[in-house]
C-alpha cells in the first residue's frame, strides 16, 4: 500500500505525453506575459514553440532523424525572432521589445526540449524566473535606472566576489601554523563573506525604499548589516529630538534582534548539507533574543514616530575584504588560543572579536564546528559569546549618550536580552 503513492508521483513524469503536456503548459506560461502586453507573439505562439521543442527532443532521443529536426527547429524560431526585431526596427513597435520578444521565444524552445529530455526541475525554472523577468519589466527598468555610480560600482564588485572569485577557490586547505595545523575551507569561508555582504545590499534596497516608513525597517534591517551603524543613528536622532527616544530604544533593540538572527542563519544555514549535524543547539537561546527584542520594541515603542537611516554606499570591496580578513584572524587566532589554552581560548576570542564583528566570530565557530575542532555545545558557546559581546558593545555606545532615560531604557532591555537568552538555554539544558 505504500508504494502506490511513489508510483502515481513518479510515473506521469515519465510518460512522454506527459512531458509533452507540461512543455505546452509551461509555453502558454511564458507566452501569457507577451499576450497581455499585446506583442506579436503570445500565448498560442510560445506554446506552439515548446511543443515543437518537446516533440522534435524526443524524435531525436529515439530515432536518427530526430537530432537534424531539433537544430532545424531552434535555427527557425532564430529566424523567426531575427524578423521580429526587424519588424520592429521598421514600425511602429519598440525595438527592444521585439528583441525581448523574439529572446523569450527562443527560451521557450529550451524549455520544451528541456522538459522533453526528463530535465523538468530545469525546465519549470528557466520557465518560471523567464516570466518574472518579463513580469517584472519596470521594476527592473526603473531600479536600473536609479543606480548612482557608486551603487553600480558596489554591484559589479559584489558580482565579480560572487560569480568570479569563488568558482576559484579550492575547496579545502591545510594551514600549518607550526603549534598546530588547521583545515580551511575557502570556499565555504568565502561564500559567508559573501552571504554577509549580500545581506548589507539587501539591507541598503530595503531601507532605502521603505526607511522613512517606520522604525521596524531601519532598525531591523539595518541591523541586519551594521548594528552599530543603527546606534549611530538613533544616538544622533535623539540629541537632536529627546522625544524620539523610546523609538530608538526600540530600534536597537531590533538591531540585537537583526544581528541574533544573522548569527542564528550562519549557524543553522552554513552546517546544513555538511558532514556535521545541523547546529541546532543555538535555535533556542538566539532565538530566545530574537523574540524578547520584538516584545519589548513592541510593547515600549511609540510606532506613530518614524525616522530615516543615512546608509553608505550598499557594498564595498573594502569592507567585504576586512571582514574576511577579521574572519580569518579570528580563526587562526582562535584555533591557536584552542591549541595552546584549550576550548577556553577559543572562547575568550570569541567575546573580543565579537565587539567588532559577531558575524566573524560566528562564522569562525562554524567552520571550526564543521572541520571537526569544535564539538556542537563548544561552537554554540562561542556564537552565544560573540552575540553577548555585541549586546554589550551597543549598549557601552548607547551609554555616550547624554539623556539618562535613553541610555538608562538600552543598559536595562540589553540586560533583558541578555538574561531572556541565558533562561532559554537553562531551560533548554534542563
Amino acid at each position: 500500500m505504500n508504494e502506490v503513492p511513489l508510483q502515481l508521483v513518479e510515473a506521469p513524469l515519465e510518460e512522454t505525453v506527459v512531458r509533452i503536456a507540461l512543455a505546452g503548459a509551461l509555453g502558454m506560461f511564458l507566452g501569457l506575459e507577451r499576450e497581455w502586453s499585446q506583442k506579436s507573439a503570445g500565448i498560442r505562439t510560445f506554446s506552439l514553440i515548446s511543443l515543437l521543442a518537446a516533440v522534435f527532443t524526443i524524435l531525436s532521443l529515439e530515432t536518427a532523424v530526430g537530432e537534424g529536426l531539433l537544430i532545424l527547429g531552434g535555427f527557425l524560431v532564430i529566424v523567426q525572432g531575427v524578423l521580429l526585431a526587424v519588424q520592429g526596427l521598421l514600425g511602429d513597435e519598440d525595438a527592444g521589445l521585439s528583441l525581448t520578444t523574439s529572446v523569450s521565444m527562443l527560451v521557450a524552445y529550451g524549455v520544451g526540449a528541456l522538459v522533453a529530455a526528463q530535465y523538468i526541475i530545469e525546465g519549470v525554472t528557466v520557465a518560471v524566473l523567464s516570466s518574472l523577468l518579463l513580469v517584472l519589466k519596470r521594476e527592473l527598468h526603473e531600479f536600473a535606472w536609479g543606480l548612482s555610480r557608486e551603487e553600480m560600482r558596489s554591484t559589479t564588485e559584489f558580482a565579480i566576489l560572487a560569480f568570479v572569485i569563488y568558482p576559484l577557490l579550492p575547496s579545502s586547505y591545510d594551514l600549518n601554523l607550526g603549534v598546530t595545523e588547521i583545515t580551511l575551507e575557502p570556499t565555504v569561508i568565502w561564500l559567508m563573506v559573501v552571504a554577509v555582504a549580500g545581506i548589507g545590499i539587501a539591507n541598503y534596497a530595503i531601507v532605502s525604499t521603505y526607511g522613512d516608513r517606520g522604525i521596524a525597517v531601519t532598525g531591523f534591517f539595518g541591523g541586519l548589516a551594521s548594528s552599530t551603524a543603527v546606534v549611530g543613528t538613533m544616538l544622533d536622532h535623539v540629541r537632536q529630538r529627546p522625544d524620539a527616544a523610546s523609538y530608538a530604544v526600540a530600534a536597537i533593540l531590533l538591531a540585537n534582534a537583526a544581528m541574533a538572527a544573522r548569527n542564528l542563519a550562519i549557524a543553522v544555514g552554513f552546517t546544513i548539507g555538511g558532514g556535521s549535524p545541523v547546529l541546532v543547539e543555538a535555535v533556542v537561546p538566539l532565538g530566545a533574543v530574537i523574540v524578547v527584542a520584538f516584545a519589548i520594541a513592541g510593547l515600549t515603542a511609540d510606532w506613530g514616530q518614524s525616522s530615516e537611516m543615512d546608509l553608505e554606499s550598499p557594498f564595498s570591496l573594502k569592507n567585504a575584504l576586512a571582514f574576511g580578513a577579521v574572519f580569518l584572524v579570528v580563526l587562526v587566532f582562535g584555533s591557536v588560543a584552542e591549541s595552546s589554552f584549550g576550548t577556553l581560548g577559543f572562547y575568550a576570542t570569541a567575546v573580543a572579536s565579537g565587539f567588532v564583528s559577531s558575524a566573524g566570530a560566528t562564522t569562525s565557530a562554524v567552520v571550526l564546528y564543521r572541520g571537526g575542532q569544535l564539538a556542537a555545545a563548544e561552537a554554540t558557546i562561542a556564537i552565544l559569546l560573540a552575540t553577548v559581546s555585541s549586546i554589550v558593545v551597543k549598549a557601552m555606545l548607547a551609554a555616550t549618550s547624554s539623556n539618562d532615560g535613553f541610555r538608562n531604557q538600552v543598559a536595562i532591555y540589553s540586560v533583558a536580552l541578555l538574561l531572556g537568552g541565558s533562561l532559554a538555554s537553562l531551560v533548554f539544558i534542563v
